[in-house]
């Protein structure tokens, strides 16, 4: 395999980069980003970025001395719109065709809307710096009253941040529980609580029925009726996988690029990482999409191993792991809380919000979870069993 092109210059695309060079890789490369951005740092975009703490270069991933050992060609600003693993083409929105032998899908996803949103002044998302920048102008002109649509990490981060600047935060959230999908009822009513404990209004167990306001937001209609006045509102709710451009092309898209545990698709030549790829994980024997930062980096090994033997290389064996600062409390999780695992505070206590609590399937540990005890949550993350045999495709 002499020519790899790899779509999507975000930190899963740089990390499987840095993977094909590490495991001697030595020809062709090409990086197909949509953003005109060199790959950089997601996280401080909800936190310190939107409170002008860092600038955009504090954000990059890699300088000029890695990306000249890298020997990449990146086409920055440029769109991929479609795929032949017939002629082997990845084909750009400008209508070039990059021929290339093999592929590597690491376009991650893009985030949900509101319904109505569309050409709304005040309105945003934030998954890219482009959007981080734009809701930092308005964070910082001191617009008084953000609604944050979704309690999820990056809703509950963007709201610690509105609140740290001065500003009066609503977080409104569909489901009784913030944040219980991930870490159970209890730690999820614990973690939620963060907000409150700030004076930052949480209302759960309701939708936004419709945006109010003409060029311009000025509040929420909530499904219950409650009218929430705004300046700004920010959109939680979600992402999904960027995947329309592989349409036509063999691959199987479902929720995400389908995969095997190596990363491979059922396309020779193929393989997906980050948070576009559905794989199995043989932690938590889930066939699933993994958000997080630490997945793009690991995954990318796998991916580059399976792509330059053609054998699906095995996926290590490590408990998935995400992290997230709110109201300058660190949070960290390992593991997968199994269906019936109960939770157990084992350091520390709830009401100081600096404990640590490991969940117990059937005696045997299968997550961690912490705030503020860094050192002890990774002494006990190396003590996780995994919770399940892996999903095969």
């Amino acid at each position: 395999m002499r020519s790899i092109t790899v779509v999507g210059a975000s930190l899963a695309g740089l990390s499987t980069v840095r993977a094909l060079r590490a495991e001697g890789y030595d020809g062709e490369i090409v990086v197909v980003g949509e953003e005109r951005h060199a790959p950089y740092d997601r996280p401080p975009l909800s936190k310190d970025f939107l409170t002008g703490d860092v600038d955009a270069e504090a954000l990059a991933l890699g300088d000029a001395d890695e990306f000249e050992i890298l020997d990449a060609q990146w086409l920055l600003g440029e769109r991929a719109v479609g795929l032949d693993p017939v002629a082997r083409t990845v084909t750009l929105a400008g209508g070039r065709h990059v021929r290339t032998e093999g592929v590597v899908v690491a376009t991650g996803a893009s985030p949900r809307t509101l319904p109505g949103a569309d050409g709304k002044a005040g309105v945003h998302t934030l998954r890219t710096l482009d959007d981080a920048r734009a809701l930092r102008a308005e964070l910082l002109d001191g617009l008084p009253r953000v609604v944050v649509i979704g309690a999820g990490f990056i809703g509950a981060e963007v709201a610690a941040t509105a609140h740290r600047l001065g500003l009066h935060v609503t977080v409104v959230e569909a489901l009784p529980v913030p944040l219980e999908r991930q870490l159970g009822r209890e730690m999820g009513l614990v973690v939620s609580s963060l907000h409150g404990d700030h004076g930052v209004r949480l209302l759960c167990g309701t939708g936004v029925a419709e945006l109010i306001g003409e060029s311009r937001v000025t509040g929420v209609r909530l499904t219950d009726g409650r009218v929430l006045p705004a300046d700004i509102v920010v959109a939680g709710v979600g992402v999904r996988p960027n995947t329309d451009w592989l349409v036509g092309s063999g691959v199987r898209v479902d929720d995400g690029v389908v995969c095997d545990a190596g990363c491979a698709t059922g396309v020779p030549g193929v393989v997906a990482v980050g948070d576009v790829a559905r794989c199995p994980d043989p932690f938590t024997g889930l066939h699933a999409r993994v958000e997080h930062w630490s997945n793009a980096t690991e995954q990318a090994k796998t991916a580059a191993r399976t792509l330059l033997t053609g054998v699906p290389a095995e996926a290590p064996l490590t408990p998935p792991y995400f992290w997230s600062d709110q109201y300058r409390v660190r949070i960290q999780f390992a593991g997968h809380v199994t269906p019936g695992a109960e939770s157990e505070v084992v350091e520390g206590d709830i009401d100081s919000r600096t404990f640590t609590a490991v969940y117990r399937y059937e005696g045997t540990p299968v997550a961690v979870l912490s705030l503020n005890q860094p050192k002890f949550f990774n002494r006990l993350r190396r003590t996780l069993v995994p919770a399940a045999p892996a999903v095969v495709c």
